[in-house]
């Protein structure tokens, strides 16, 4: 079975409720920015050190599903009744790993470089075009309803990149150190 359907050969495509509209409406910009996010967010998993940011990015990869399916339909309470949903135990969980992190990392009073390390210069991607997405959800909102579960969401998932690309940096400075001791710990020993 062939993956296309020529349905959009004309401009338009199918929603999650199977309503065409344009491909260039708001509603398609918005819920393909967060298509686009989760493709990096995706990317950015496969660089990080610590196998916990791996776990919460993934947790991540699949609420976005959860979020461009809702963005993706008219009819929201049908869809609200037939699928998952982002929730406000969602917005919790973000918050939890944002402050677990912020009080562990050390405290910045200045603007950084986005990203010491491969992990971290992605997870800077993923928070940049969260805002972008973002932008797009707010300027969606003046003509649609959006729960407010997924604005706040929307909200704490830029701030969720920027800790974690914080953490996964501080990971890889503490990784080189290490490595550059045992380094210098076998030269120093090796022709004793």
């Amino acid at each position: 079975m062939a993956i296309y359907t020529k349905g959009g050969d004309k401009g338009s495509t199918s929603l999650y409720d199977g309503q065409r509209v344009s491909k260039d409406s708001l509603r398609v910009e918005t819920y393909g920015t967060f298509d686009e996010l989760n493709a990096n967010i995706s990317f950015a998993d496969k660089f990080c050190i610590n196998p916990k940011n791996v776990e919460y990015l993934q947790r991540i990869e699949y609420r976005m599903f959860f979020l461009q399916g809702e963005i993706a339909t008219m009819r929201t309470q049908q869809f609200i009744e037939n699928s998952q949903i982002i929730t406000d135990d969602d917005v919790h969980f973000l918050e939890q790993v944002i402050d677990k992190y912020t009080e562990k990392l050390p405290k910045v009073d200045s603007f950084i470089l986005p990203g010491a390390s491969k992990a971290g210069a992605q997870l800077h991607v993923c928070r940049t075009l969260c805002r972008r997405a973002e932008r797009n959800l707010v300027a969606f909102m003046k003509s649609s309803s959006v729960r407010p579960e997924l604005e706040r969401y929307v909200n704490r998932l830029s701030d969720f990149f920027y800790i974690i690309a914080r953490e996964e940096d501080q990971e890889a400075q503490m990784k080189k150190i290490s490595d550059e001791v045992v380094k210098r710990y076998f030269a120093a020993t090796e022709g004793k």
